[in-house]
């Protein structure tokens, strides 16, 4: 089939690995533009490098809004666009210049979790499933009719790294299994219930603080939704902390806040009785470090309380 795939982070590229390695011409891989990165340099996204390594051609337009992006998208006359985690909303008319039009790979369970988080808001609501659905795309973000499901459950060892690593797997797996279904007529159109739908807003830096007198749960949570940005912080002995990895404690008569070092890491009280171990962090200006190496390290006495 002529796909053209549009995709932009290493969530994409499991997908568009997929179509390539099931033997379609992709002949057009739209991707953002390259931005600045670490020490600004200027990044090329995942998307581009894998595109390139593959001899595929790559266009990476401002927005794909207007004639210029929608002559060059006729011109590669597409039977079908896959669209995964591209990061930008398509007009109609780009939508449908496909023979057998537009379809979206997105990491929730639809219709729940639309918008630009899925993966990190599913952990931090406490969520213990998740999964990945094939639409056909519509003008209305991430609202159109569903043609394939499937679904995986959240593990308590899952952090947004891991969960985002096993839903782009999964997604590229039910994408090849759902694409001859779009070719021969045969997939079906399930429309949403818009009454059901929830939005995945995007994470910002204000989401980092933790507050200790919420539930343990809401804080471990928290955590492992934050990996690896903006991350879940507090402050440890006046310095800024980020605390990268935890895990659920027992139960305690400590005031929120309180740490203990335990052999796990640092053992922090929550405001609903019970403990999260931090077992990973990073002081302001060192490097990440296990939680219980630099709590004995850093000489902090046992009882001080967080913020």
């Amino acid at each position: 089939m002529r796909i053209v795939f549009m995709g932009t982070p290493d969530f994409a590229v499991a997908s568009l690995r997929r179509l390539t390695e099931d033997g379609h011409e992709i002949v057009g891989v739209f991707t953002q533009p390259d931005k600045p990165g670490n020490r600004k340099k200027i990044t090329p996204p995942p998307v581009k490098v894998y595109a390139e390594s593959m001899g595929l051609s790559v266009y990476q337009p401002e927005r794909m809004r207007g004639e210029e992006p929608l002559a060059l998208l006729r011109s590669l006359a597409p039977e079908l666009t896959v669209v995964a985690a591209y990061g930008q909303i398509l007009p109609e008319d780009i939508l449908t210049v496909p023979t057998l039009g537009s379809v979206n790979v997105h990491a929730s369970l639809l219709p729940k979790y639309r918008g630009a988080a899925p993966i990190n808001r599913a952990i931090l609501n406490g969520d213990d499933e998740t999964g990945v659905t094939i639409m056909h795309m519509a003008k209305k973000l991430d609202a159109g009719d569903i043609i394939s499901m499937r679904s995986t459950p959240i593990l308590p060892e899952d952090n947004a790294v891991t969960l985002f690593e096993k839903l782009a797997a999964l997604g590229a797996e039910l994408l090849s299994e759902t694409i001859p279904h779009i070719a021969d007529g045969t997939a079906t159109r399930t429309p949403q219930n818009d009454a059901e739908a929830t939005y995945a807003a995007m994470l910002a830096r204000e989401m980092s603080p933790v507050d200790w007198s919420r539930s343990a749960r809401e804080v471990f949570d928290q955590i492992r939704a934050l990996v690896p940005w903006p991350v879940a912080a507090t402050v440890i002995d006046g310095k800024p902390t980020k605390l990268w990895r935890a895990e659920l404690g027992g139960e305690t008569s400590d005031a929120p806040g309180t740490m203990r070092a335990v052999k796990r890491g640092v053992e922090a009280a929550c405001g609903d009785g019970k403990t999260v171990v931090i077992t990973e962090l990073q002081r302001e200006g060192g490097g990440r470090v296990a939680g219980s190496a630099w709590f004995n390290g850093a000489h902090v006495p046992a009882g001080a309380v967080l913020p």
